[in-house]
Formats: structure tokens, C-alpha cells, sequence
């Protein structure tokens, strides 16, 4: 803790100092009065100091008069911009007061212009809805400038200018108005003319401070006319001129006046998107009132605490199309808010509460299941905009970019849920093919948000199938060698057994599989992947699958299918052909895809003579039927019933060796595509999903079959 000395003798005044840095008394200590604060820290009122501070200055005049037409006391604005970098807004409004403000004893004109929290907006009943609070911006305005004229037309024409803040009057040449002409300061409104009775308004022109701004801020026409177009929309009556004279060789001139209000205008942005329209322009309408404490002046000047009812006019187009683009504006008294606040907050729940309900309410028709849209699937090719009116409305800073009433967001969302739910719930003509047509948008968008996460997570378990551990089943072989090694894909735990005694470990290695894998071919990537089989061939094979696929990496030079040598040994064989077309081709196409063969009986000759053997191991039905026909003929006795392996379990590890594993003895069935086209279409048929053209097949070729071949 640092404690202040106090010091006093010879030399002091006794004054307090700080104990850590002589020297520092209350005299280094600032005070900026009046606007002295703006023009020290603009970036706190406007924002910044480049053309955004200078385009912002613009909308503090304008809304004043935007203001006044909500309140129907305006009919025309007029914005110039001269040669000289001035701008000028004229308004045919009731004016600013010009009679002495009593407390102050300034004219309400002065009082707006160069004083703080100052205006018509504070209570009192001038104003029910407004976009700022009146003299706030304008005094701003007023500190930035380094000349401001105001021209106040009622009954009599009064004007007075300022530079940077400071009232007086200028001496102006002949050729007009300019910054630079000699100014004297001095207070007060001067009569400068008369008008006709009736004839109200205010003009004000000002130049920005070029000690405030950067030398390449300037006011963007495109800006402005946004601005304008739509502020035009949103007050339905009101006319809005631009006049551009900037270049005194190319004059422009345009004009905004609108009637249809804010459904007008958000048809008209949906026009701009090119879009076809899967609704028309939605109009929802509403109101609410909550209480609200706020400060307010008694009749003594004195601020007091008091219970002030509100009312928040709601007013939302929406609109939605078939593209995917999203356009949310919002306005609070005409003012945008491009960072939304508790007004598009309100909105936003209310929609996703509404368009959850009618999905679950009509599941069964647009095939929804169990699955909720979010508010990225609501939002899908929306156009929405939402205005709110409510007086004296709170906004996140005076750049006015945040609506910050907290009770808005529930009124709106009530207007909204109410309104909409209506809408989706129309049950004559043309309303309720709208409303089915944006349920479909709707879950259209939420299928393929879905689609699109289970891509991705497919993705994510497919890196992470590719680069994990290999599966503890899998019994590998010593060598590293590619060229040499085998993996042998076994058909069940029971001829696992067998298999590990009978192989050469040194280049033969085993994977077991449960019987019959996923058929593939009716199932999606993601299924494949989260199979266990399929996803153990993919990581021992360490050579990635589909597109990814890479022949260079595989981890054995040779795939051996392992199956019994009955129908459920062939069903299996089909599978893992099938999985291997689709998402392992490059192995196939390379040959190193092959089928084992073992034996489906083993004959034992009762007393083989000479250089017959014992046991003569055949691989079908009729290949047994001609072995034990051809031994008969040589007189050799053959001892029935003969044995026939149900399974590979069913054999000895000898056998297995002599029958299917040595590369010596053994006959394997390479699997080749010699036409890729007639390949996908044959596994189409018989693994396929669709089952007409498989029933189809079979029964066409029903007749040619053999019934004596039949396995039962």
C-alpha cells in the first residue's frame, strides 16, 4: 500500500502530495467541460475518425429529422453534398425550439447544439419513438466540425453558427459560405428573414474538422443510398433526396419514396437475390408494453426515479427462397442495428420454437424422424427484417449498432410465435401450399446439415481407422517384405484355430472375421466404417479406402478369402468381394485379390494300390461324384459315407496345410475385373438394394437350375 505524505515548513504550501511521485498534485489533474470531451476521445461518440466517424456524423442529422417523420410532423429530407466537403440536411420538421430553455437560459437551438444530453427525448411526451436522443448527436456533430451553420424555419427565420462548438458569427464573403472567413464568438439566435405561415423546418450545414478526421474520409454514395432506400421503407410516406454536387460537371439526383412499408422492402431484396421464392412476403404485426424505471427531470430541474409504462411496436417481413444465402436486417425507430441486440434475439428464438413445433407436428409427412432443425436450418434462404418502435430505447454504446432493452426480446417473441405459427398452421389454399413449401425448406436444410456432419465425422473416424493401432485379432507374419506376404481373411474364431498351426508364420498372416460382414452395397460409408469387420480389413491393410486409397501402402502383397466351401462360405466370399470392388479396387485390379479353395469332401480309398493316394480331398458336388465314379471303375473300394467339411474348423491343421494354405499344394481363384461397368452392375443386381430386379434374375433363371445341385 502506498500512503500519501503530507509535508509542511519552509518553502511549502502544505499542500497533499502522493509519497511516490513528487511533484504530482490536483493541479495535473484535467477536467474537459462541455464538448472539449468529444473532441478529445471522438472515437467514444462517432466510432472513429475516418470515413465511418464521417458517414455516422451524417446519420446523427438525419435521424433527427427521420425521428420527426415517425412522429408525423415530417414529409421530405433533403441531403447535399457540396464542392466544398460541407453536407447539408433540410427538413420540412416543426423545427428546433427557439424560445429561451428557462434552467440555462439558452435557446433550445443552442442548448441542443453545444450541450451534452440535452433534447426533446428524455420524457416530456414529444417523442414516442425515436432513434437516438435528440442534441446528443447533434452537439457531436457540432464539437467535430469546424463550422457548423443552423437555419431553424417557423414563422421566422432564425440562424446561428459554431466553430468547433463555440457560437459566433462569421463574416462570409460574397461567394458564399466558407470555414475560413473571420468568425467572432458570440451567443445567441440571429432573425435572418420571414416565411409564410405553416412553413416550418431545419437546415443544417456543417464542414467536419480536418484536425478530427483523416484527410481520405469522405462520404461513399452507395453507403447513403442503402441508408436511404431503406429508411424510406421503413417510414411509408416519407420522401428522401440525395443531391450530389460534389462534381459540379455531373450533377446527380435521386429520390426515395416508398409506400408498402417494410414488406415492400424486404420483397424488394428478395428481388435482388435472383432467387426463385418458396413463400411470398410474410407481414407479422404485433405489440407489447412492459415497465421500465427511469430517471426523469421534476419540476424543479431535480433527476427522480419513476415507473414509466412502454409500448414496443413489432413489425417482421419474411420471406423465404430457394437458394441458400441468409438477409437479416434489424431496425429499432428506423435506426439499423447491424449487431442485432435483444430485438433479433427475440426473433430468433421464437422462430426455431415455432418451426421445431410444425416440424414434429408433421414428422410422419416430411419424413423428419426424431431429428430437430437448428437456427442455421431455419435461416436457409431467409429474408427476414425486423423493426421494433419503443421510446427511448437503449443501444450498446452511441454508435447505436446493439439494441439493449432487455423486455424487447420477449414482446418480439411473442409477435413472432403468435404471427408465424399462424401462418405455418393455414389450412385453405394457397396459404397452406406455402406453408407446407417452407417446412419442406426447412428440413430440406436440416437433412443436409445432418448429411453433411455425418461426412464429417466419417471423415474423422475414417483418419482415425486409418492411422490407429492394428486390431489385436489380427496374427501377422515376420516378414516385411510386400512381395512376399500373404494375409489370409478366415471365416470364424473355430478355423482361426486350425489356421494359425497350419500357416508358414513367416510370411502368412491371418485376420478372423465373424461371419458374414456388412453388405455394403446397401450400406452408407459412415455404416461400413463403424462395421468391425470392414473397419479391421481397412487398418490391417494400412492402405486407406475409397478415393483415398493407396496401392503403394497396403501392407501384404496378397489377399487370400479364406470361406468355407459351402453356400454360406460363398455368400461370404460375395461380401467381401464386394467390399473390396468398392472401396479396396486397386487391389483388385492389380490381382493380388485372391479366393482359397478348400475342399468340400475327402474320400478315403479302402486299399489304395500302387501310386494311388490314400485320401483324395474334392472341391464340389460334382467333382466328388466323378472322383468316386473314376475310382470305382479302377475296382478301388471307397469307404462311404465319405467326409464332408462343414466348416474349415472341421479339419486338421495338416489337412488345412496340405488342402489350402501351401503355396506348393493349395489352388487359389484370383479375383479379376476384366469389365468394371459389368462388374458394378452384376454387384448392383445381386448385393444391391433394390430387390425387384434380383427377384427378377432369379426366377428368370429358375429353369435353367439343377435342383440335384442344391445345397439343402
Amino acid at each position: 500500500m502506498v500512503a500519501a505524505a503530507r509535508t509542511a515548513g519552509a518553502g511549502t504550501s502544505g499542500a497533499a502530495t502522493t509519497g511516490t511521485t513528487p511533484g504530482y498534485t490536483a493541479r495535473d489533474l484535467a477536467v474537459l467541460e462541455g464538448l472539449e470531451a468529444v473532441r478529445k476521445r471522438p472515437g467514444m461518440y462517432i466510432g472513429s475518425s475516418d470515413s465511418r466517424g464521417l458517414v455516422h456524423c451524417l446519420w446523427e442529422i438525419v435521424d433527427n429529422a427521420v425521428d420527426e417523420a415517425l412522429g408525423g410532423h415530417c414529409d421530405a429530407i433533403t441531403v447535399t453534398l457540396h464542392p466544398d466537403s460541407s453536407v447539408t440536411v433540410a427538413d420540412d420538421a416543426r423545427g428546433i425550439p427557439v424560445d429561451t430553455e428557462p434552467r440555462t437560459g439558452l435557446s433550445g437551438v443552442e442548448l441542443v447544439l453545444t450541450r451534452l444530453h440535452a433534447g426533446g427525448k428524455f420524457g416530456g411526451g414529444s417523442y414516442t419513438a425515436t432513434g437516438g436522443l435528440h442534441g446528443v448527436g447533434a452537439s457531436v456533430v457540432n464539437a467535430l466540425s469546424v463550422r457548423l451553420d443552423v437555419e431553424d424555419r417557423g414563422g421566422r427565420t432564425w440562424s446561428m453558427s459554431f466553430r468547433r462548438g463555440v457560437p459566433g458569427v462569421y463574416a462570409d464573403a460574397l461567394s458564399g459560405p466558407s470555414p475560413d472567413a473571420p468568425f467572432t464568438a458570440r451567443s445567441g439566435l440571429r432573425e435572418t428573414g420571414r416565411v409564410r405561415r405553416g412553413v416550418t423546418g431545419t437546415r443544417v450545414r456543417w464542414w467536419a474538422d480536418p484536425q478530427v478526421f483523416t484527410r481520405d474520409a469522405q462520404l461513399a454514395v452507395p453507403d447513403l443510398v442503402e441508408r436511404f432506400r431503406q429508411t424510406s421503407s421503413l417510414v411509408a410516406g416519407l420522401s428522401i433526396t440525395l443531391l450530389d454536387r460534389r462534381d459540379p460537371a455531373a450533377p446527380t439526383d435521386q429520390t426515395w419514396l416508398h409506400t408498402g412499408g417494410i414488406a415492400q422492402f424486404c420483397a424488394d431484396l428478395a428481388t435482388e437475390s435472383g432467387e426463385s421464392d418458396v413463400s411470398g412476403v410474410w407481414h407479422l404485426t404485433g405489440s407489447g408494453s412492459f415497465t421500465e424505471t427511469v430517471p426523469v427531470l421534476d419540476e424543479r430541474g431535480h433527476m427522480e426515479s419513476a415507473e414509466v409504462e412502454r409500448t414496443c411496436e413489432v413489425e417482421v417481413a419474411l420471406r423465404w427462397g430457394a437458394g441458400y444465402d441468409t438477409t437479416v436486417r434489424s431496425f429499432v425507430n428506423v435506426v439499423a442495428t447491424p449487431k442485432g441486440g435483444t430485438h433479433v434475439a427475440g426473433f430468433d428464438q421464437a422462430l426455431v420454437r415455432v418451426l421445431r413445433e410444425q416440424v414434429t407436428a408433421n414428422a410422419l409427412r416430411l419424413k423428419a424422424g426424431k431429428d430437430r432443425p437448428e437456427k442455421e436450418d431455419a435461416l436457409e434462404g431467409l429474408t427476414a427484417l425486423i423493426a421494433v418502435r419503443i421510446a427511448e430505447p437503449q443501444f450498446e454504446g452511441q454508435t447505436k449498432e446493439v439494441l439493449g432493452t432487455a423486455p424487447v426480446r420477449a414482446i418480439v417473441a411473442d409477435v413472432v410465435r403468435t404471427e408465424l405459427t399462424a401462418r405455418l398452421t393455414a389450412s385453405r389454399g394457397a396459404a397452406r401450399t406455402e406453408a407446407a413449401a417452407v417446412l419442406d425448406k426447412v428440413v430440406g436444410a436440416m437433412k443436409t446439415r445432418l448429411a453433411a456432419r455425418a461426412h464429417r465425422d466419417t471423415a474423422r473416424r475414417k483418419t482415425a481407422l486409418e492411422n490407429g493401432a492394428l486390431p489385436p485379432k489380427l496374427v501377422d507374419c515376420r516378414t516385411r517384405d510386400v512381395s512376399r506376404s500373404e494375409l489370409f481373411v478366415v471365416e470364424g474364431d473355430s478355423a482361426m484355430g486350425t489356421a494359425k498351426a497350419a500357416r508358414r508364420a513367416d510370411f502368412q498372416a491371418l485376420l478372423p472375421i465373424r461371419g458374414k460382414i456388412l453388405n455394403v452395397a446397401k450400406a452408407s460409408v459412415a455404416d461400413m466404417l463403424a462395421n468391425n469387420e470392414c473397419a479391421a480389413l481397412i487398418q490391417v491393410l494400412g492402405a486407406g479406402s475409397g478415393r483415398s486409397f493407396d496401392l503403394s501402402a497396403a501392407r501384404y502383397g496378397r489377399v487370400v478369402f479364406m470361406s468355407d466351401a459351402d453356400v454360406d462360405g460363398a455368400h461370404i466370399r460375395c461380401l467381401l468381394m464386394t467390399l473390396f470392388f468398392r472401396y479396396l479396387r486397386p487391389l483388385v485390379e492389380a490381382g493380388r485379390v485372391f479366393a482359397a479353395m478348400p475342399p468340400l469332401y475327402r474320400i478315403e480309398v479302402a486299399r489304395p494300390t500302387g501310386s494311388q493316394e490314400r485320401f483324395v480331398y474334392t472341391y464340389s458336388e460334382q467333382e466328388f461324384l466323378e472322383t468316386v465314379k473314376a475310382l470305382g471303375k479302377r475296382n478301388l473300394a471307397v469307404k462311404m459315407p465319405p467326409q464332408r467339411y462343414k466348416g474349415l474348423g472341421e479339419m486338421d491343421a495338416d489337412q488345412l496345410r496340405d488342402t489350402t494354405m501351401d503355396p506348393a499344394k493349395r489352388t487359389l481363384r484370383r479375383i479379376t475385373v476384366a469389365d468394371a461397368g459389368a462388374a458394378e452392375a452384376t454387384l448392383d443386381l445381386l448385393m444391391g438394394s433394390e430387390v425387384g430386379p434380383r427377384r427378377d434374375f432369379i426366377v428368370a433363371g429358375a429353369a435353367a437350375m439343377d435342383a440335384a445341385r442344391l445345397d439343402v
